[in-house]
């Protein structure tokens, strides 16, 4: 299990910052077989890592013998009820009702394209070359918060909130030392300044409510009236624990996979082509009294559909969703500890040649 304390993490990481991150679950599958589960130790804590589709799948689906499991997401995100979260059914149900509640998805579209083209505006009239992947974290954070928290937020607010974030989110996956100079220590300094300021833009939000009739609403307007389904009711901290932890959900998924596929397209000229000519034709048939883009279209869009599948599969592989054994429990015959963290490694499944052939080539036509 490596180490003491440190265990395997620094093999993980060298793997992870090569050009081959999925070396080090490779390396176990030639030292102990291709068993699917693997005993490890990651981040300060001991852990089963599964990396079949079929315990992957069950691991996720058992909300009776494993909960969120973050290695330090308490106090990352504070006093949020992770049992409650844990579950994955019934945190979509809390989601779910604030996102009924509040306007539906395709309200959204005039927003985000707004932003979108101001930013590629902006981009454009700059005469130096920008840094895309820091350039495209900063936009989708802002898309993020203007769903979230409505259109009232101010480009200030917002800059500052994702500097934090990033601190807290490069904390989200260290080894828990709580020393001056390593990450977990910036990420809890960052989280108290994080948690300060969506504090004082609730506060203002609030008063703003008051006094304006038709404020600009957000998400977080009908989580802040949501009640948990064993009675307890949403409070000032549990929110902005939560909203923290939509921010990491959101921001990191949307972000990698429009970096990625910006990289993909740009390295496959025909396909790019492809794509860009379903969007002529979609344009082409557009009334000419339609302003924008609408949700019918998005539907259209059959082959930029297949394009981000595929993005999602092979360049947005989050290494792993974290677990832990609520109870002790057995899995694939092995028994699994109470408390032990388990990882659910997806990447291992998304880069199976026997289940995706020619997994490292971007074929978007694997999804036909």
């Amino acid at each position: 299990m490596g180490w003491p304390l440190i265990g395997n993490t620094w093999s993980f990481i060298r793997a992870y910052k090569s050009q081959n991150p999925e070396s080090f679950i490779n390396n176990l599958k030639k030292r102990y077989g291709k068993t699917g589960i693997y005993k490890t130790h990651l981040f300060g804590n001991a852990s089963i890592i599964v990396c079949s589709a079929e315990l992957c799948r069950k691991v996720l689906t058992d909300d009776n013998n494993f909960q969120w499991g973050y290695p330090i997401s308490n106090l990352i995100l504070g006093d949020v009820p992770f049992d409650y979260i844990s579950s994955h059914k019934r945190f979509h149900r809390l989601m779910t009702t604030a996102l009924n509640q509040h306007q539906p998805p395709s309200s959204h579209l005039g927003t985000i394209e707004k932003i979108v083209i101001n930013t590629l505006e902006e981009w454009s009239k700059m005469k130096e070359p920008i840094l895309f992947v820091p350039e495209v974290n900063k936009f989708v954070f802002k898309l993020i918060i203007v769903i979230l928290l409505g259109s009232g937020t101010d480009d200030t607010q917002i800059a500052s909130m994702e500097e934090y974030y990033r601190k807290v989110y490069y904390g989200l996956h260290s080894t828990p030392i709580n020393i001056p100079g390593f990450p977990y220590h910036r990420a809890v300094q960052a989280r108290q300044v994080l948690w300060n300021k969506i504090r004082g833009v609730l506060g203002e939000r609030r008063e703003r409510r008051c006094n304006d009739p038709n404020p600009n609403t957000g998400i977080i307007d009908f989580m802040e009236k949501a009640d948990f389904e064993d009675g307890r009711a949403m409070n000032h901290e549990l929110l902005v624990g939560l909203l923290i932890g939509l921010f990491i959900a959101a921001r990191e998924t949307t972000s990698r996979a429009a970096i990625w596929a910006t990289i993909h397209l740009h390295n496959h000229p025909r396909l790019l082509h492809k794509a860009k000519e379903e969007q002529e034709e979609i344009v082409k048939r557009r009334p000419s009294s339609q302003k924008g883009l609408t949700f019918t279209e998005i539907k259209q869009m059959k082959y930029l559909s297949k394009v981000i599948d595929e993005t999602l599969r092979i360049g947005v592989n989050v290494f792993s969703i974290f677990r832990e054994a609520k109870n002790e429990t057995y899995l694939n015959g092995y028994l699994i500890p109470q408390g032990w963290k388990v990882l659910v490694w997806t990447s291992a499944v998304h880069m199976d040649p026997e289940i995706y052939p020619n997994p490292n080539q971007f074929l978007p036509s694997r999804w036909d």
